[in-house]
């Protein structure tokens, strides 16, 4: 059970990972090479003369970075798929094994709880751009993913309405405490260039996430 645990994962996290690592190449990192052009006063915010389009390109065609994008992102959605796929384990101990279809639901569910619901609060952030303390940011974004996800557990696998409430009650209660932001705000990068960044971040992450629950669902079916 275990080895078919940690292949499922191994494989499912890879494929998935190149999937959202290959998408944020092509629609992240330039955007990130641009804010970076603003992070260090080659780009200033208000008027100055636009110069982004040759250093952005050449920033997005570094391939030693393309290349620590597509380990680091593998890499990490090879643990989201341990943390998945130990999930849909446990739902085949209550007889619920999900098809491949079922699978995608899981990974969107799982999107909503790992950046969707942290996103309300603390949305993808680029470089130069203001935020709070960061210790008190990755607490409230640990908390806000547990949570979310015990909500949506409740919500799905309770059976009365005691069970359903606690899970509202888990998706509230960390947007009702709120995340820790800055005093004031601040920063150097166009709050468009912001708002474009956060929207392809979370449109890719729901991509990923969707193809892992599928691919999860799929290789420990395959696996039996």
């Amino acid at each position: 059970m275990l080895k078919k645990l940690l292949t499922s994962a191994l494989f499912a996290g890879f494929a998935a990972g190149l999937i959202a690592a290959l998408l944020q190449i092509v629609f992240v990192v330039p955007v990130i090479a641009e804010a970076e052009l603003y992070e260090t006063g080659k780009l200033v915010h208000f008027g100055a003369e636009a110069m982004a389009g040759h250093e952005t390109t050449a920033m997005a065609q570094d391939w030693v970075r393309n290349g620590y994008t597509i380990l680091a992102t593998t890499g990490t959605y090879i643990g989201f798929a341990l943390i998945l796929i130990a999930g849909m384990g446990l739902a085949e101990r209550i007889g619920h094994v999900p098809t491949v279809r079922q699978g995608i639901v899981w990974g969107i569910c799982a999107f909503v709880a790992a950046q969707l619901a942290p996103a309300m609060g603390l949305p993808p952030e680029l470089p130069g751009m203001a935020a709070g303390d960061l210790v008190a940011r990755q607490i409230w974004w640990a908390g806000t993913a547990v949570t979310a996800a015990l909500g949506m557990a409740a919500l799905a696998f309770g059976r009365d309405w005691r069970a359903w409430a606690l899970g509202v009650a888990f998706l509230l209660a960390p947007h009702i405490i709120g995340a820790p932001h800055p005093d004031e705000f601040w920063g150097t990068v166009p709050p468009e260039l912001a708002a474009a960044f956060a929207g392809k971040a979370l449109a890719i992450g729901a991509a990923g996430w969707a193809a892992l629950g599928a691919l999860a669902a799929y290789f420990i079916r395959s696996a039996d």
